[in-house]
């Protein structure tokens, strides 16, 4: 368009129309925590694929873990579907989502797996569904996206623990029913043995604390590009006075660099409570490359800091790995090196 033509439209007053629709940013939504309803033996959970596409064999892997744990399990109509690399499309994994949400029948939702695709739900979720009728959420790696906009948007308190997928691990079982069936004021989560076993071949398995101390804070974190990509969203996370705790997997340190650098310019590692980095398999420098190492790279962000802070901690993409429920209180204690929640997770 020339400048004459676009004078004759101010001239009457008439404006273009935008090339594109957008939406209005969700505004941030203050609510009181809401707990899900705890897990009975004979229940139903919902098998569902928010994010990446899966397979038959998962699906049979993942029901009959499921079922191998005391519950029933139904599939999520669109479970199957593929659209690229994800479970379907955008609106057959969000239909999935708010129909587990809605179905009496349903008590849990379990997510097959991570992938991608989780973060394309955001702006269309109906939060105030899922508010009114609180389940319990299992899920970590790209699930992040939905634990960190349920929480902001919903209140409710969902799980970043393992997929359903997930191969079987006593450990990791054990501490994820326990938070689902048993509400205790008090549990103490101690780190699993068989990764401190690892770690005397395996140094990411290593429990190293940069800073000693016990902090105290809601809980708010999950896989560190997922933080990273909703930082300075309606849907990132709150690190103010939180207990954050992030972990990653096949990642450069370089990579590590940049989300950490994110995340410290928009969130601010310096107003959480304390810091917990949990074992990051397979982060390590390309082979020839003068790359700083994951320790080193981390360290640059959480040496600074003048509260707890501690990495190669029980979670993350490992077998054994404990379940953190997403908004709950809870207490680090590097020289215990234990993590307590102080409330229930599930009413």
């Amino acid at each position: 368009m020339d400048r004459r033509t676009f004078g004759m439209l101010l001239a009457l007053g008439l404006t273009l129309p935008p090339a594109r629709a957008q939406a209005r940013p969700r505004k941030r939504m203050q609510h009181t925590l809401i707990k899900p309803r705890r897990l009975a033996p004979g229940d139903t959970v919902g098998l569902i694929a928010p994010a990446g596409r899966t397979s038959e064999e998962s699906i049979e892997k993942a029901s009959a873990h499921i079922e191998a744990l005391g519950f029933r399990v139904q599939h999520a109509p669109h479970l199957r579907e593929i659209h690229g690399n994800y479970a379907g499309t955008a609106q057959q994994r969000l239909d999935d989502l708010h129909g587990m949400f809605t179905d009496p029948g349903i008590r849990a939702l379990w997510c097959i797996r991570g992938g991608s695709g989780a973060i394309s739900l955001l702006s269309h979720i109906d939060y105030r569904l899922i508010r009114r009728h609180p389940k319990i959420l299992i899920g970590y790696s790209d699930i992040t996206a939905l634990h960190l906009a349920i929480l902001r948007h919903a209140g409710l308190v969902t799980f970043h623990g393992p997929v359903a997928s997930s191969g079987p691990s006593e450990y990791a079982n054990r501490h994820l029913l326990e938070l689902l069936m048993q509400p205790q004021r008090e549990y103490i989560i101690p780190p699993a043995e068989e990764n401190l076993v690892r770690a005397l071949t395996e140094p990411q398995y290593t429990m190293r604390t940069v800073h000693e101390g016990v902090a105290t804070g809601r809980l708010v974190g999950g896989n560190l590009s997922l933080v990273a990509a909703l930082a300075g969203t309606p849907y990132a996370a709150d690190f103010r006075d939180a207990l954050v705790f992030l972990e990653e997997v096949n990642e450069e340190p370089y990579r590590i660099d940049r989300w950490m650098t994110q995340l410290d310019l928009s969130a601010g590692f310096r107003r959480a409570a304390g810091v917990m980095l949990g074992v990051c398999e397979n982060c390590v420098p390309e082979e020839g490359s003068v790359s700083l190492t994951f320790d080193e790279t981390v360290d640059q962000f959480l040496e600074p800091l003048k509260r707890p802070a501690v990495a190669g901690w029980s979670f993350g993409h490992i077998r054994h790995q404990f379940t953190l429920p997403v908004g709950v209180r809870a207490r680090m204690d590097t020289k215990a090196g234990t993590l307590t929640l102080l409330e229930p997770a599930v009413t």
